[in-house]
């Protein structure tokens, strides 16, 4: 495959070790190691080695991680650094989910309960649509990539194509939507919907903002238009256009209709197995279930929880491992000749496994968890046998699925050493930064001290709300904190719980610091948003717990504390100590305090660690007379691409809409008049003249059965309004 697919732009060329790093891992891509491991400290520019790494070797490139916080933050430094490619951010697209499972010992049937982000269903699909159909394509995924998604051969197979000239009818092309399960509605269109209007067909595609006008005339397809949903305006005419299914679980007629009698067939077995045993509420549950979900299938080709059969609707064996994203990544024949002749393919594109101590876990421990659910859904007759093959593949099918493989991490575990060929180390960072100083500060210290305790009736009740945080470390991280945002930085605290993080957080704010926390309860979108308003200054210290230690990049970050430091577990052990001390590496002044009253042998490591790596650093340094620099990095985040086109088109309305009017109004009241006004009263007669405007405009467009625009408008007075009260 030739390297040109990827054309890498960055304003920096490689440095300090990331030349050698980025030799090293392109060498042993080449040589065919399977297995690699780039052990790069926080902030020596892992990403950026790596990117450099995909540019040379110039194959597809999935890259996970192991939240979402962290992919949304790589997705957007991939795309940076490629923007000509087709780099996508592919995660579970479940703002809320509560899988379905079974309690036996308090008979709680618990129905399977999902939010979905549409928006981030889009994104999962303009990732697999780009699989299919470009070379140059980067995947950021979190470990959902590894549950089942659906074929690829039918996803890419059951499309519809249409161009300008082809004959087809109304009602033929509406229910050729339908069969790729289109939705119809008569409202605004979401992604994945159609709409009739006479002989206009209105389609949005499942991983795209703009949506398809298609002409119908004579059983004729006369003009395609591509047009912006909200404000309906032509952004081109097209000549032909193209449509994947709106659902990845997708199967045509012929196996819909031998799956029906597998999924029949398997009742059949399932229900005399019940009743063999004498489980007749269990047989009786299967068969209404199951029979439901058959003629759900038969009439519209979909059910609620349709992945629960998909090993009868891919017409796959039991036992057999789902297709997951991994299965639309590119293959290519096994270098075997015997097994090429076969059939046999083999990954043909390059894996990079972030923070690869936490998400090899993460990945090795999806498929246990998962089984153990759905064998007790099955043994109690809530789901067929078959549902067992609805799961995450094991860590085993993963690696044979994956293509070859880099690990990047600050702290290798004993897995990535011993299957790695070659371990690269990338310790000194481009900017010249050191890893940061280290002190210990007990727990227990002043907490006797009654001045810093006024009230004695908050320490009884600090006390109580954070169990072992006790007021010496409190007050000692208050006094430092202050001392840092004071010179124009920001504050880390780690915590234990998330109880902690949040108590903790509104005790700053009530000494008038800002500070807000951050944990695994917050939505996807929203965490993004806190890190974007943490870097931006919006507040000072941010509260967290194991959240804020892998891959989170804040170079305004000078100071880190890291609350009772001795309590030895998880959350402060080696590796996570070494990570959450890296937070602070990316910044010149960068200092960590580790409250604790005992030394651990994990604080220990830790800090030997710590301190064998800034010796090299120091040393390099006084050699090439370098003087470490903060480094200095663009404040974005993904979710500026996620704004809705509803809220562009409002924002962007009222934007233009404010200059306009205010010279209408200056024409109808007179110069004279308006410089009598003060600037508030000026400023509310041009909104009153927008809103009484736009309410006419609303009402006529209303008439006219333009919802979209209408809906536009009645957002845009209701802002203006509410800014006409502030």
């Amino acid at each position: 495959m030739s390297k040109s697919i990827f054309k890498l732009k960055s304003d920096f060329a490689p440095a300090g070790d990331q030349p050698k790093a980025i030799s090293s891992l392109v060498e042993g891509v080449k040589k065919g190691m399977e297995k690699q491991t780039l052990l790069g400290v926080t902030g020596s520019g892992k990403t950026f080695t790596m990117a450099n790494v995909i540019a040379e070797i110039g194959k597809p490139t999935l890259v996970i991680a192991h939240n979402k916080t962290l992919a949304a933050q790589l997705a957007q430094e991939y795309r940076e650094f490629f923007p000509d490619a087709a780099v996508h951010y592919f995660v579970s697209y479940y703002d809320y989910y509560q899988p379905e499972a079974y309690m036996p010992t308090t008979d709680t049937y618990i129905e399977k309960d999902a939010q979905i982000n549409e928006e981030i269903d889009r994104l999962r699909h303009a990732s697999t649509q780009a699989l299919l159909t470009r070379k140059d394509v980067i995947i950021v995924a979190s470990v959902s990539c590894i549950y089942g998604l659906g074929s690829p051969e039918e996803y890419a197979k059951e499309n519809l194509m249409m161009k300008v000239g082809d004959r087809v009818g109304r009602n033929d092309l509406l229910k050729k939507l339908i069969a790729i399960h289109f939705t119809r509605t008569n409202a605004d269109l979401n992604s994945g919907e159609f709409r009739a209007l006479g002989n206009r067909v209105d389609v949005m595609p499942v991983s795209e903002t703009y949506m398809y006008q298609i002409f119908i005339d004579a059983d004729k397809i006369t003009r395609i238009l591509v047009v912006d949903p909200v404000s309906s305006t032509v952004r081109e005419e097209v000549e032909s256009m193209f449509l994947f299914p709106a659902k990845h679980f997708i199967t045509n007629s012929d196996k819909k209709d031998k799956a029906v009698k597998a999924i029949k067939a398997e009742l059949t077995a399932q229900l005399k197995k019940f009743e063999k045993e004498g489980k007749l509420l269990e047989a009786e549950r299967i068969k209404r279930r199951t029979n439901y979900d058959l003629a759900m299938i038969r009439e519209m080709g979909y059910c609620s929880g349709i992945e629960n059969y998909s090993r009868h609707l891919s017409g796959k064996k039991a036992g057999d491992p789902p297709e997951t994203l991994l299965s639309y990544f590119p293959h290519k024949p096994h270098p075997d000749p015997l097994l090429a002749e076969e059939g046999k393919m083999v990954p043909d594109f390059l894996t990079i496994i972030d923070e690869s101590h936490v998400t090899v876990p993460q990945l090795n421990g999806m498929f246990a968890g998962d089984a153990s659910r759905k064998k007790t859904l099955v043994d109690f007759g809530f789901r067929l046998p078959s549902a067992q093959d609805n799961r995450p593949l094991k860590y085993a099918e993963f690696e044979e699925r994956v293509g070859q493989v880099v690990y990047t991490t600050a702290t290798p575990s004993e897995y990535e050493r011993e299957k790695s060929e070659q371990i690269v180390e990338q310790i000194i960072r481009p900017t010249g930064l050191i890893d940061p100083e280290i002190i210990i500060r007990p727990i227990l210290e002043n907490s006797h001290r009654s001045d810093l305790w006024p009230d004695s009736k908050k320490q009884k009740s600090i006390g109580r709300t954070y169990g072992n945080l006790y007021p010496g470390q409190i007050v000692d991280f208050i006094s430092e904190a202050e001392a840092t945002i004071k010179r124009g930085f920001r504050v880390l605290a780690t915590t234990l719980t998330k109880k902690m993080a949040e108590d903790l957080s509104v005790y700053l704010k009530e000494k008038k610091i800002k500070a807000e926390y951050l944990h695994s309860d917050i939505k996807t979108i929203e965490r993004i948003q806190i890190l974007t308003a943490f870097r931006r200054g919006d507040f000072d210290v941010l509260v967290g717990v194991n959240l804020l230690r892998e891959g989170l990049d804040l170079p305004e970050v000078a100071f880190i504390g890291i609350l009772d430091a001795d309590k030895e577990g998880f959350l402060r052990s080696e590796v996570s100590l070494i990570q959450t001390i890296g937070r602070a590496a990316r910044n010149s002044e960068g200092r960590v305090i580790l409250y604790a009253d005992n030394i651990t042998g994990s604080m220990e490591r830790a800090i030997s660690e710590t301190n064998r790596r800034r010796a090299i650093q120091v040393a390099y340094n006084k050699k090439h007379g370098i003087t470490p620099k903060t480094i200095i990095k663009k404040i974005q985040d993904i979710t500026q691409a996620m704004e809705s086109k509803h809220e562009k088109a409002v924002n962007g309305e009222l934007a233009l809409d404010f200059e306009l009017f205010a010279k209408v109004v200056a024409k109808e009241k007179g110069k004279d008049k308006l410089e009598k006004l003060s600037d508030e009263e000026r400023e509310k007669l041009v909104y009153e003249k927008i809103i009484s405007i736009k309410e006419k405009e609303m009402k006529s467009v209303v008439k006219e059965l333009d919802f979209e625009t209408a809906a536009i408008l009645r957002d845009e007075i209701m802002m203006l309004k509410q800014k006409m009260e502030k």
